[in-house]
């Protein structure tokens, strides 16, 4: 099916938003609300490893007579000198692609690493259960969010974010790896599967200028489709940056808000921190990549 187009007047997209299904706090239905409520053309919603929020956020987004943009975001492997996190966004993909199949088996995956998660906390005496943990996520896919909501609850953590600095974060006494797709399966899986694929947020690459040019090049050489620009919480510098990265190596500029509900509540759908506006001949070019 892909996406579906509509006669409007609006002209604002969000293609980065995040719901129940994976680690956000607002039902798919309830995000695509957001955006008609935010006067948006289109939307996204890009659950993490998961297609299974698409059928919800369509039969919202047919009511609302909004343009949904099906995806999902993958977390990617990188290689030994890019000391940050590989995201790549994934567009125009539907529950049963070849991708899908995929998914499945890294969902499994995940659940044997939050249970190791679960485990190592025991370990530091934070007495939470796999239980706690799968109540919090509700009916979503499980993720180190739900963990950091159940120590919330137990006590063991003020917030999110201080749950991850103390102990959910790469590199902290209870982060356990996952298992990740490297970026040429995820590119070429997203194309095999109708779709395009783009970098998420640059910045969690933790590169300087010159490496995020190098590696952007080498992922580009791969098939990369596009880069996300305009994302709401890089100011208009860094946003000028990764427009002129993008046009460089050729790739199509996305953006979105990265919206996650309350896990981050300075971030609404549509304007970001308030000063977001993603044009909707980002979407007409990136539809344009499709293969």
């Amino acid at each position: 099916m892909g996406i579906r187009r509509r006669v409007t007047a609006r002209v604002m997209i969000d293609l980065h938003t995040h719901s129940t299904v994976s680690d956000g706090t607002d039902t798919p239905a309830r995000v695509v609300e957001l955006g008609a409520a935010a006067g948006l053309h289109a939307i996204a919603l890009t659950d993490h490893d998961t297609l299974e929020h698409i059928p919800a956020a369509r039969a919202a987004a047919d009511a609302l007579a909004i343009t949904l943009v099906p995806g999902c975001e993958l977390s990617c492997e990188q290689p030994d000198w890019v000391p940050g996190d590989l995201h790549i966004l994934v567009y125009f993909v539907e529950p049963g692609c070849p991708l899908d199949a995929e998914l499945g088996a890294m969902q499994a995956a995940r659940g044997t690493r939050n249970e190791r998660m679960v485990a190592r906390l025991n370990e530091l005496g934070v007495a939470i259960t796999v239980d706690d943990v799968l109540a919090a996520a509700g009916n979503g896919v499980v993720g180190r969010p739900h963990i950091a909501t159940a120590m919330i609850e137990r006590g063991y953590a003020t917030s999110v974010q201080d749950a991850f600095d103390r102990f959910l974060s790469k590199g902290q006494p209870a982060y356990v790896e996952r298992d990740r797709l490297d970026p040429a399966t995820a590119i070429a899986l997203a194309h095999a599967s109708g779709g395009v694929a783009v970098v998420a947020h640059a910045g969690s690459l933790q590169l300087d200028p010159d490496g995020l040019d190098r590696y952007l090049g080498e992922l580009a050489a791969l098939g990369l489709d596009g880069l996300e620009c305009e994302y709401a919480r890089y100011d208009r510098t860094r946003r000028d940056e990764l427009l002129r990265l993008a046009e460089r190596h050729g790739l199509a500029p996305t953006g979105g808000s990265d919206y996650h509900g309350s896990i981050k509540p300075d971030i609404a759908v549509g304007v970001g921190t308030g000063d977001l506006t993603v044009p909707d001949v980002f979407l007409t070019a990136l539809a344009a990549r499709r293969p």
